[in-house]
């Protein structure tokens, strides 16, 4: 007997969820990637052939959608404490024994589980069906971020079990690999990196734009069910069982110890281990396992006293903060900076360590007079880690971030869902000053011999104001300059006649576009050609191009829309800064033209020569997936890329399959 198309329809989704919790939680595939995509394939068809029948927790319906004005505002049932931390076995022990003595005997089970360092949220079920997800916020009152949620593929849309309620509360995390792809995608497009997995977790997790918040590969960890109707549990442990059991990710290894002894090891055992996992942590969470205890102990006003975090010690060299400085980018970012107490770390004499923004000085706590430990990171630049409260100066205040620019005094601004606190004064000298480094910059026009001093000498001095007015200089009195002479004048002056027959994607990353790096850049300048054709693009055939998503276009938009975009792009014409693209025509004719590829994972060559040779062959290579790419490319250890490329029937290569197409198309690996 042939199904109902609802029989179907219900069939499709029911095992697409099996194979994304054999995928994405289990890490055990059963069926190939082109499998899976038919099957995707099949019900999006029967769903836009029978919308009447799409509900909320399809298989389909992880994707972006409206931009929203502002979160809406959510008060938690119960609140979402923090916890109280322990540095050390005698403080673990210590805990421990204020818990025996409430409880007048010592706890049935404790339960150790691995801090995973992330974002926490709620999530509520009603009859089976994801209703809300919120964050934590103050742990009162958080924001409502369903929509964000819904996109992150370790979330169940839909219990197995339709009880009346279930509250599941967990931990959403950014995995290192993801992590470190967004940062590098953020240089590119000239914006600044998260301090770390975390810090972009909170960001993406309330960002107003679910579309976007899907292309950040957020990922969710399951810990805890504080409210349930329909079903009694009588241990935590038995809630971990129960969530795994319903589709969600735990924490991987936990264990039920009978003594704090039993913690002990587990904390051992996971100190270098821990490592290796794919997402960040910083320490081991013990609680109490019987519920009823849970309850009979109770609650501070900001901690459980049933629950307490182990942290584990933080690596690097430890120095003391002399003081706190604030940097202002080219973009207006403000950045909070530590001066140090000289400290060899990795070979060099380290004093400045960038403690990134807002958010992660308030996670911090970091404060002048501090004794912290600091490290290097991946990319080599020296970062606070960790703070030793314990050797706090008496009395020193915690550090504000300013609410004006420090250098213009312009009220400060923080766009929704981003880290980043800006100084919106395009006039601001030290906006001015970093944008025409960065203009000047081997990256953007390549104007050597204009570095930092004597950009600050030319700006003191009134001779130049924007990157236009580099072009007004008189060499005259640019040579009776301290440091600078005939020789170096007449330098500069070949410098930026040579400037004028720059690319024009030279010219767009120069010009500091929000978003626009290099790959945007290239692409903008092959498609428009010219700088008048840009100015007048409309936003549709911007979104048109292979790797110019909404984010890019209304950036660009804004710029060419503005006065002061327009008066620099006037000023700059005005005196021969006005590049054409060339060759744009022939590039239709090359074996790739028309295709665009996005890479994942890790290939036998080193990716920029792969780009390099799609590039080179007429192919458009993008950074995000999405229905206008032909194929994605996926080596080892893929990210989230693989995950949107499914759920859009967007045709996947190996390697192998790559290189066959590229023999087809009579291009050589």
């Amino acid at each position: 007997m042939t199904p109902s198309v609802e029989e179907r329809i219900d069939w499709l989704r029911k095992e697409i969820r099996r194979h994304e919790y054999l995928y994405y939680v289990l890490a055990r595939p059963e069926i190939s990637d082109f499998a899976f995509d038919q099957l995707m394939n099949e019900l999006k068809e029967l769903e836009a052939a029978h919308p009447h029948l799409i509900t909320p927790d399809s298989p389909t319906q992880r994707v972006g959608g409206a931009v929203l004005e502002e979160l809406p505002q959510v008060r938690h049932e119960i609140p979402m404490l923090s916890l109280d931390n322990s540095y050390n076995e005698g403080e673990l022990g210590e805990w421990y024994g204020r818990v025996v003595r409430a409880l007048g005997r010592r706890p049935d089970y404790l339960v150790a589980e691995l801090k995973i360092d992330g974002v926490s949220l709620s999530l509520t079920y009603e009859q089976g069906v994801l209703l809300r997800a919120v964050t934590r916020g103050n742990g009162e009152v958080g924001e409502e971020v369903t929509a964000n949620a819904k996109t992150i593929p370790t979330v169940p849309l839909r219990l197995p079990e339709e009880l009346p309620l279930v509250e599941v509360r967990g931990e959403v995390y950014l995995p290192r690999h993801v992590f470190l792809e967004l940062n590098r995608r953020r240089r590119e497009e000239g914006e600044e990196p998260f301090a770390n997995p975390r810090n972009a977790a909170a960001g993406s997790i309330r960002l107003l734009d679910s579309r976007e918040c899907a292309r950040r590969g957020l990922r969710f960890i399951a810990y805890q069910i504080p409210r349930l109707r329909g079903k009694d549990l009588r241990y935590h442990s038995e809630a971990l069982e129960l969530l795994a059991h319903w589709g969600f990710a735990t924490n991987p290894g936990w264990r039920r110890c009978p003594d704090v002894s039993c913690v002990h090891e587990f904390i051992a055992q996971w100190g270098e281990r821990r490592k290796s996992l794919p997402f960040d942590t910083d320490g081991v969470v013990v609680k109490v396992d019987r519920l009823s205890e849970q309850q009979a102990l109770g609650a501070t006003s900001k901690f459980p006293r049933w629950a307490v975090a182990y942290k584990y010690p933080p690596e690097g060299e430890r120095t003391r903060v002399k003081a706190i400085a604030v940097q202002v980018g080219r973009t207006g970012t403000l950045t909070p900076v530590a001066e140090l107490e000289p400290v060899r770390l990795a070979g060099t004499t380290v004093t400045r360590a960038t403690l990134h923004n807002a958010d992660e000085v308030a996670r911090l706590d970091v404060r002048v007079g501090d004794t912290v430990w600091v490290e290097k990171g991946g990319d080599v630049i020296p970062k606070v880690v960790a703070v030793d409260v314990a050797q706090r100066p008496e009395g020193a205040p915690p550090f504000v971030m300013p609410g004006a620019c420090p250098v213009c005094g312009t009220p400060v601004v923080r766009e929704a869902g981003e880290v980043a606190i800006r100084c919106p004064n395009p006039s601001c000298p030290a906006v001015q000053k970093a944008r025409l480094l960065h203009f000047c910059s081997r990256s953007g026009m390549d104007i050597q011999g204009l570095g930092e001093q004597r950009i600050e000498q030319l700006l003191r001095q009134g001779l130049i104001s924007d990157p236009a007015s580099l072009w007004d200089l008189n060499w005259q009195q640019l040579a009776t300059l301290p440091g600078w002479g005939a020789k170096s004048a007449e330098n500069l002056r070949i410098q930026l006649e040579e400037a004028k027959g720059r690319p024009l994607w030279r010219l767009l990353v120069a010009l500091g576009i929000r978003h626009v790096g290099e790959r945007a850049a290239k692409l903008l300048a092959a498609h428009f050609g010219s700088l008048d054709a840009l100015s007048t693009a409309k936003r549709e055939e911007l979104e048109a191009i292979e790797g110019i998503g909404p984010t890019i276009a209304q950036s660009v938009l804004q710029f060419f829309s503005s006065p002061p975009g327009q008066e620099l792009v006037r000023r700059l014409q005005s005196r021969g800064v006005d590049p054409r693209e060339k060759g744009t025509k022939a590039a239709t004719t090359a074996p790739l033209a028309g295709l665009a590829f996005v890479l994942t994972g890790t290939l036998s060559r080193p990716r920029e020569q792969v780009i390099a040779l799609l590039e080179g062959s007429g192919a458009v290579v993008s950074e995000t997936v999405s229905r206008k790419t032909s194929f994605l490319v996926v080596g080892e250890n893929p990210g989230s890329k693989l995950a949107k490329a499914r759920s859009l029937g967007v045709p996947v290569l190996d390697e192998e399959g790559l290189v066959a197409l590229l023999a087809q198309k009579g291009v050589r690996w």
